[in-house]
This record gives structure tokens, C-alpha cells and sequence, in this order.
């Protein structure tokens, strides 16, 4: 695979990576499990030695490592969430909380480490690059929300569940008449949340990137699909604009239809990832190995106009990005019935 090269100098620790270490942190995703098979594959057929830390950054502090082996990861890129487990850890944002962990991982041998997870976790291998351990991130998050890549493991499995789940409560609203507003997860992004709009055929979206929203538009919307002839409605509501109740109560009093508030909640970190997790995962893992026998550091791997490649964790870190304005017209022009 032809990695596409920066301009900027790419920082290199000379030493030879003999034993890799893995982890993953923060939010768990669909597909961390096909990256973690990838990654101890790819590094035993490279006659490297691979250690798994439990936990996260918190494992990693108590010293949780254990050795991996190819047969340790048959049948896990069909299973959600992460055989490591994860933590978050308040301890590791100190910079006595870093130090230990270079130096922890220094004396267990590990020489390369790969972290899966989002823009916190990826701060924290950039520390410990900082400290001298070769490190290289895969983003691993159902909020898409990191600004560097097109696309993170995890994201099309946390959609598809709930495009699921919306369709099975716009079964029961039908039957009752009802508007429903569905709040879906996303953190402070509203990708899924826009996803599901389009998916789903909803009346309306609410999502951080434009949180100064015109709420009697959206009841206007309503009133007008109702005088057209729609007999129900759905509002789709990302995490990151909340109040989901206090919403529906609102539309409620401003329409007189019967409105009510449904959380999906963590169902969408669940469940066997999609075949797109799957091959996007283990390809990440994969390149994360490559970079690591290479000896690079600091690098995130990106999907990028479709195509992989890899850049400077803090180049990745500072990039900014927004929601697809086109699709969030198109979501708009659909919700009209």
C-alpha cells in the first residue's frame, strides 16, 4: 500500500520495533476487535512480538499487559466492542501519569505501540511519542468525529443499528398517530444523526453543528406534513443538542399531537460490526504494523478521498471538520411531505 507523504518532515525513532503493544481507549466501537486480529497477525508474520494492554491508558498504568498470539484473535472480528476492554483515565492527562507509562512500557519490552480510539486517545500516544515509544493511532469511534479522517471504525455498524431501531419506532408511531423524537449518540457531532435523517425519511433534524435552530420551523414542518396527510412524525435529535424530553413535551403542547421521547442510547456502541468495519478495521491495523516496521511514530492513519494513508498526529489533530453541507440540504428537502 503507497502511504501519501506529507511535506513536513515525518519524525522517526531509529530504533528497531521488536515487540508492538496494542490498546484501545475510550468509547468502545464495532470493528476494534477486527483492527486488534489485524494488527497481532500482521506483526507475528513480521516476526514481532505483540503485548495487549487491558484497559486503556488505566491498564497500561497498572501494568495490565499480556502476551498475544494469532491463535489468542480467531473469531474476534465478528465480535462488537474490544476484547482489551477500555477505560478512560484522568491520571494519564498528567504528565507524571505519561512518564510512568513510557517508562512501563519500556521495561515490558514494548517498543511500538498502536492505540484504537478517538482525538483523546490519540493526545495520549502523542505524549508517548514525546517520551520516546513509537506510536501510531487508528481512529476508532462511532462519532466520526475525528477531523482528519473521512471515516472511523465503527461509525457504519453504530447507523445501521440505529436506522433499525428508528424504523421498528416508526412502526409503533404510525399505529398511534404519534410524532416521536429520537435522540441518537454522536457526542458533539451530528453524523449519525444526519445519516439517519436520510435514512430514515424523518420530519426534521437537530444537530450541534447548527444548534441555533428555528424550533417553530420545525413545528411548522409538522403542522404542515399533518395538513398533507401524514398521520405521523419523527424528529431526529443528536446527543450533542440533548433535551430530548423537554422537546417532545414542547412539540407536544405547540401541535396537540401526541409526542413522545425515545433515548437509543448505547445499543448503537453494540453488536457484530458490518462488513465495511470489518475490512476497514483490519486494513487500519494492518498499515498501523506496516508504519510501526518502518519505524515511524506519532502517525494517525486516515481515510482520506478513498484511499489510506497516514499523517503527523499533530497535523491530524489541528485539522478542522464540518458536516457535508449538500447532504444536510438534501436532509432538509426531504422532510418536507
Amino acid at each position: 500500500m503507497q502511504a501519501q507523504r506529507e511535506s513536513r518532515v515525518r519524525r522517526k525513532i531509529m530504533s528497531e520495533v521488536k515487540t508492538v503493544g496494542i490498546l484501545t481507549s475510550g468509547g468502545d466501537a464495532p470493528g476494534m476487535n477486527a483492527a486488534i486480529r489485524a494488527a497481532v497477525r500482521t506483526a507475528r508474520a513480521s516476526g514481532m512480538k505483540v503485548k495487549g494492554i487491558r484497559r486503556g491508558y488505566a491498564g497500561l498504568l497498572n501494568n495490565e499487559i499480556i502476551d498475544m498470539d494469532s491463535r489468542m484473535v480467531s473469531e474476534i472480528a465478528r465480535i462488537g466492542g474490544t476484547i482489551l476492554f477500555t477505560a478512560r483515565c484522568k491520571e494519564f492527562e498528567t504528565r507524571e501519569g505519561q512518564e510512568k507509562g513510557a517508562q512501563i512500557l519500556k521495561d515490558s519490552g514494548i517498543d511500538g505501540l498502536i492505540v484504537i480510539g478517538g482525538d483523546g486517545s490519540f493526545r495520549g500516544a502523542q505524549r508517548l511519542s514525546a517520551l520516546g515509544i513509537n506510536t501510531i493511532g487508528i481512529p476508532g469511534t462511532i462519532d466520526l468525529d475525528i477531523n482528519c479522517t473521512d471515516y472511523t471504525i465503527g461509525f457504519d455498524t453504530a447507523v445501521n443499528t440505529a436506522v433499525s431501531a428508528i424504523d421498528k419506532i416508526k412502526d409503533t408511531s404510525a399505529s398511534h398517530e404519534r410524532c416521536s423524537i429520537i435522540e441518537v449518540m454522536g457526542r458533539n457531532a451530528g453524523y449519525i444523526a444526519l445519516w439517519c435523517q436520510m435514512a430514515n425519511g424523518a420530519d426534521g433534524i437537530l444537530i450541534p453543528e447548527r444548534e441555533a435552530f428555528d424550533e417553530q420551523d420545525l413545528i411548522d414542518t409538522i403542522m404542515h406534513n399533518r395538513a398533507k396527510g401524514k398521520t405521523h412524525h419523527v424528529i431526529i435529535n443528536a446527543e450533542g443538542v440533548g433535551h430530548t424530553n423537554r422537546l417532545a413535551r414542547r412539540i407536544e403542547a405547540a401541535t396537540g399531537i401526541e409526542t413522545r421521547a425515545t433515548v437509543l442510547g448505547h445499543i448503537q456502541r453494540g453488536g457484530s460490526p458490518t462488513a465495511r468495519d470489518r475490512v476497514v478495521a483490519a486494513t487500519m491495523g494492518a498499515y498501523a504494523v506496516d508504519l510501526l516496521h518502518r519505524g515511524e511514530t506519532n502517525r494517525v492513519i486516515c481515510y482520506r478521498e478513498g484511499k489510506y494513508v497516514d499523517m503527523d498526529i499533530d497535523e491530524g489533530l489541528a485539522m478542522e471538520k464540518g458536516i457535508d453541507e449538500y447532504q444536510f440540504l438534501i436532509s432538509r428537502l426531504m422532510s418536507v411531505y
